[in-house]
């Protein structure tokens, strides 16, 4: 699981994806466990929920880069495409409201055609299918 946003500019819209992440990690009590991980220039955290093993990931790159810590991460854990979900800010959407979306375009979001770009893939994961989020 991805946070995507702007390392050095936390609290900011734009880097919500940040902000759940920390979330997330502390509802999982892994938030003491990050860690700078070099080799994929990102902070990461391992937890596990309801029988996986996650790895929640904070790039160190700006929004426009994140792609490849993202991209890295994934050779490094040995993680496929669809393996990977997103979490980043919509401006199209009401702050605090949350949307699943399975594969396709960027949308104009910079750090999603990162990431686009940097796994080569704009696929769905497959466990998602045939889940309406509404």
């Amino acid at each position: 699981v991805a946070g995507l946003g702007n390392y050095g500019l936390r609290g900011t819209r734009h880097s919500v994806g940040m902000a759940v992440l920390d979330w997330l990690a502390r509802q999982l009590a892994v938030a003491e466990g990050w860690r700078a991980d070099r080799r994929c220039c990102a902070d990461v955290a391992m937890a596990a929920a309801h029988g996986l093993e996650l790895v929640l990931l904070k790039p160190r790159r700006f929004m426009n880069l994140n792609g490849l810590s993202v991209a890295s991460a994934a050779e490094i854990y040995n993680f496929r495409p669809e393996d990977i979900y997103l979490v980043h800010d919509d401006l199209d959407k009401a702050l605090g409201k949350v949307a699943i979306k399975l594969g396709g375009s960027a949308r104009g979001h910079n750090g999603v055609q990162s990431c686009i770009s940097a796994l080569h893939s704009n696929v769905s994961s497959p466990q998602w299918k045939g889940i309406n989020p509404s």
